[in-house]
């Protein structure tokens, strides 16, 4: 899921392993940006990993004229890892064998080619019926391409109470409506270390959204970006000693950071402050969401001027785990998506989570998630929605083992976190992650842009810029970032 930043090479191999295993981020889970739109299940969207795929399936001829063929497309996401393909060739065994109306085919590409050959059976009429699983920078390489499920999920009754309201509404989008269900969801929290928060002799971070934060004196302030701030300042540490509040502390010998954006593009980091997109409602035109452009200037000020936040080059080093700097132990705090436990394997024990701050009084808990999606050109909509609803539902569990997602169906989440729970003993309060759905991203920080992936190459150019230069005025930086990137999405036309 980058750029040098962000270490885009180390998300998306990140994210291969999230899925894949967890498994961008993202190994552990499979999520971490990806470059068509970040997901190591994502660190970040989680990516495939490089073993070899299957060559695309041919589907079988269908001899009985009442049976419906649907091909099941594989690789424009996870789940081309040959464990993971012998998870799904089982699925697809037992719902042949239980759905005699239906023959279920597997084409399977390689994610490398992924998008070319789907692109091209679009192209020539022959489009498979499902994908996935796929994340939203994935599925936004085809926008406008997903069927509307809305008549479906109301001819066919299906309940949508057994998931979460927030985890339903991520996929209904404004011109296209529902075009996606819920399966795998990974909700954003703050990481942080006892232990150091114990060192510096304060209180940890909320653990229930509307709670304020409690300072050692018995004062309290709303959990916002201001009191985050001022935690992470007294939590930045230099060689003698000095935390970040002290005049004498030193920002060239930094030896403990309060906060690390880990793992997010300059999308991600915008939307923590409020849901938007970098292209207006015209569906053409470039927009920076104020919040975005605050979030941006904060982050920068983060870095700069009152050194929590490691730069590109402090980030990038071996003491600060090589990009991973939560996981090195020298950041206190780090704010991103649950995915991320496959990435702390050398962060000790003593690690919990609490709930993500607001932004003039608003909490907005920025999403990754994947699903399978239904073509708009499928000629069997009602027997492709029959295959969508088994695999978030019957085969869920068994698909959800070997990509590395949080169910979304919430009777199932109590048997995932158990296991989490079996992976770090420190007893960490899951149920952080839980509350975090409902204040879910929409629209996903990962929508549509135009010209996407040249769009989404230059947020990380210029979220390099930012963290690779001191002393920039950031306003007239945005402005010409816009001007740029209006540049990129009018090659689109």
């Amino acid at each position: 899921m980058k750029h040098p930043f962000f270490r885009l090479t180390v998300v998306v191999v990140i994210l291969s392993m999230l899925l894949a295993a967890c498994q961008s981020p993202t190994a552990a889970p499979t999520k971490a940006a990806e470059p068509v739109a970040a997901e190591p299940t994502k660190a970040p969207e989680a990516k495939p990993t490089d073993a070899p795929a299957a060559e695309p399936t041919k589907a079988p001829e269908v001899s009985n004229p009442d049976v419906v063929e649907i091909r099941w497309f594989v690789g424009l996401g996870t789940g081309t890892d040959p464990a993971q393909l012998e998870v799904e060739n089982k699925v697809v065994e037992k719902f042949n064998a239980t759905h005699p109306n239906i023959k279920l085919v597997m084409e399977v590409v390689n994610y490398n080619a992924a998008r070319d050959t789907l692109s091209t059976e679009l192209a020539s009429g022959n489009p498979p019926d499902i994908v996935g699983p796929v994340g939203v920078s994935g599925a936004e390489a085809f926008h406008g391409q997903w069927l509307d499920l809305t008549s479906l999920i109301e001819e066919s009754k299906y309940d949508l109470t057994q998931f979460d309201e927030g985890a339903v509404n991520f996929y209904k989008v404004g011109g296209q409506g529902q075009i996606g269900l819920p399966f795998a969801i990974f909700p954003s929290m703050v990481y942080y270390q006892r232990e150091l928060f114990d060192e510096a002799g304060l209180n940890y971070p909320p653990h229930k959204y509307g709670e304020k934060y409690k300072w050692p004196d018995g004062t309290e302030e709303e959990w916002n970006y201001d009191t985050f701030r001022k935690v992470a300042l007294k939590l930045t540490v230099d060689a003698n000693g000095k935390d970040a509040t002290d005049p004498a502390f030193d920002p060239k010998s930094i030896v403990q950071y309060g906060y690390e954006p880990q793992y997010q593009d300059l999308r991600a980091i915008g939307s923590y402050f409020a849901a938007g997109s970098l292209v207006a409602d015209d569906g053409k035109t470039a927009n920076i969401p104020e919040a975005w452009a605050a979030a941006w200037k904060w982050v920068y000020a983060g870095v700069w001027t009152d050194h929590f936040i490691p730069n590109q080059a402090a980030r990038e080093s071996a003491e600060l785990g090589s990009g991973n700097p939560f996981n090195s132990g020298k950041a206190a705090m780090a704010l991103t998506h649950l995915w991320y436990t496959c990435c702390v394997a050398d962060a000790g024990q003593n690690w919990d989570i609490g709930v993500v701050p607001s932004y003039k009084g608003k909490v907005t808990a920025n999403f990754n998630a994947d699903t399978f999606r239904i073509m708009k050109a499928t000629k069997h909509p009602k027997e492709a929605f029959e295959v969508l609803t088994y695999l978030i539902g019957d085969a869920s569990l068994d698909l959800l083992g070997v990509y590395g997602g949080m169910p979304a169906r919430t009777a199932d989440q109590a048997a995932f976190f158990k296991t989490k729970d079996e992976q770090f003993p420190q007893k960490v309060d899951w149920q952080v992650a839980i509350d975090g759905i409902a204040y879910a991203d929409n629209p996903s920080f990962e929508g549509y842009m135009p010209n996407y992936n040249e769009a989404f190459d230059y947020t990380g150019k210029f979220l390099s810029l930012l963290m690779t230069t001191e002393g920039l005025n950031v306003d007239d930086e945005i402005a010409k970032f816009k001007a740029e990137l209006q540049v990129i999405f009018d090659k689109s036309k």
